[in-house]
């Protein structure tokens, strides 16, 4: 029996073509990774399902009765009502019983007579059986549990939701509809504004989800952990890969071989990706080691690929000094809240830092205390002289929606456009799927995913000594995600980056800062508050 089937299915937008000929059946216990290129219809494909758009040509079928939850990065839940309350709200069944249980319980205090005590006490039993088949006697632990492993404080848990920013209205949306236990679950980046402790909950909590689900996803370790098999979304067309990510990266290696290739770079890519899955299960077998001391130990010498060759020709030209930046003593506290205290540390030429913690630890603060945004409490940040910063968030966000993206890439100052060859800038921003048609067009007609590519290539082309990054991968496919991490490990300078994308910081970091853990890790900075 099939929970959602797509027949024969073709989807097309004004002049867009979406979908074309598209056929899937979800079965019951699918776990569906929901992969593509930004724009390549993945988020349509869940419209259809959910009734949201209409196909042009085919059918889609849901078993009746099913029930589906969708959640979308960006959340649709509102209200006066706090996130306590609505989690509270999907338990009425279960009050119900346990007001009923409460009145017997009353009931048998008064001393009925033997008859009515008989009547309330095989209630009672019948009671207990509908607790233990609707699992509601714990039903409090598991909506605490869910709020705390997903950051909720005490403040966050008593404010209206309408008050919550939009990253926490995604994650009490995430928290509701995984409470509500759907037949299918539909997920669109459920793991964007997630910690690492947040995603590793989730993988967990799939471990025992007895449902079906499609995963829109760019994280590749939490598809790794997660999925059965993975559909891609390509030139129109849904190509589909049993098993997790890692499978998926051999297949499509050996699909590519009997295949006319489509994207030129794409089959060198996905050998990086092999390799990087290769070392990462290698390292894992010294499990007494180190896990990061491991990956440096088996790293092959290779010989340069054109991705790489393209790469360095870019940044041939880009001189930066030894010493970038010097940390001292700095402090960091909202209100009675200690972010980090005496941090200490100095970033230099080729350090790729990565900052590590949970949600509301003080990452992205430490990021806006370099550049400047917020003052620090204590403490100094001294730059070297003459050093250029560039923060992707800040460039992401002054993204001028009349400007083109020829002109927003090519003409930031001191752009390495301006230094390399133009033949190696134009094969780099083909790399990173700007075509030329997509050079003409105004960053005001871009989806968000298209825009932060923009911005990623304006900071990797800026001719920056430094690239300050948080959550770079949260817009980006795993084509562009791909392409960023190899521009990343030739940048000659230096990139502090937060991120929860465990398989980029595996790949990238030589330098962690972590907060909040008890015990540094060798080659880490531990950072602990007070």
């Amino acid at each position: 029996m099939s929970l959602i089937r797509l027949q024969d299915v073709s989807v097309r937008f004004e002049t867009a073509q979406v979908l074309r000929e598209a056929f899937f059946r979800l079965e019951p216990g699918d776990r569906v990774g929901l992969i593509g290129k930004n724009g390549s219809g993945k988020t349509s494909i869940l419209k259809l399902i959910l009734g949201q758009v209409t196909p042009d040509t085919g059918t889609v079928a849901l078993e009746p009765g099913i029930r589906v939850g969708y959640f979308s990065q960006f959340s649709e839940l509102d209200g006066q009502a706090t996130i306590s309350e609505v989690l509270d709200g999907l338990f009425v069944e279960i009050k119900a019983v346990e007001a009923e249980l409460a009145s017997i319980d009353a009931a048998i205090a008064r001393t009925p007579s033997d008859a009515e005590l008989d009547r309330l006490i095989h209630r009672q039993a019948e009671l207990f059986e509908q607790m233990d088949r609707l699992d509601g006697w714990d039903y409090k632990r598991r909506i605490d549990t869910a709020l705390t492993t997903l950051g909720f404080n005490e403040a966050h848990r008593v404010c209206a939701i309408d008050e919550l920013s939009g990253g926490w209205r995604n994650r009490a949306a995430l928290a509701k509809i995984l409470l509500e236990g759907p037949d299918v679950l539909l997920l669109d980046e459920p793991t964007n504004y997630l910690d690492v402790a947040g995603v590793e909950w989730l993988e967990a909590w799939f471990r025992t989800f007895r449902g079906a689900a499609i995963i829109v996803s760019h994280d590749r370790r939490f598809l790794d952990a997660v999925v059965t098999r993975i559909i891609e979304v390509e030139n129109f067309h849904l190509h589909e890969y049993p098993g997790n990510f890692g499978e998926y990266v051999v297949q499509k290696q050996f699909r590519l071989k009997t295949l006319e290739q489509q994207f030129v770079h794409e089959s060198e890519l996905l050998a990086f990706e092999a390799e990087g899955i290769s070392d990462r299960r290698e390292a894992a077998k010294a499990a007494s080691k180190n896990l990061g001391s491991q990956l440096a130990k088996i790293k092959k010498a290779r010989a340069p690929r054109p991705v790489d060759q393209i790469i360095t020709e870019i940044y041939g030209r880009l001189h930066v000094k030894d010493s970038l930046c010097r940390v001292e003593g700095l402090s960091k506290a909202y209100g009675d809240k200690e972010l980090f205290t005496d941090l200490t540390f100095e970033i230099r030429r080729g350090n790729r830092i990565v900052v590590l913690g949970s949600n509301g630890s003080g990452k992205t603060t430490l990021l806006r205390v370099l550049t400047g945004e917020e003052p620090a409490d204590f403490g100094e940040v001294t730059w070297a002289h003459g050093t250029v910063v560039v923060s992707y968030n800040q460039v992401l966000a002054e993204l001028d929606d009349d400007d083109t993206v020829s002109h927003a890439v090519n003409a930031m100052p001191g752009s390495l456009a301006f230094t390399a060859t133009r033949k190696s800038v134009n094969r780099f921003l083909a790399m990173f799927q700007f075509s030329e048609a997509d050079l003409k067009q105004k960053i005001g007609n871009l989806s968000g995913g298209q825009r932060a590519r923009v911005a990623m290539a304006q900071c990797l082309l800026s001719g920056a000594s430094v690239l300050l990054l948080d959550e770079p991968t949260n817009h980006l496919d795993m084509s562009s995600t791909q392409v960023m991490e190899r521009a990343l490990l030739h940048f000659p300078g230096a990139v502090v980056v937060v991120s929860h994308d465990r398989f980029f910081t595996d790949k990238i970091a030589n330098r962690r800062l972590v907060f909040g853990t008890d015990v540094a890790r060798p080659g880490e900075v531990d950072v602990r508050a007070a």
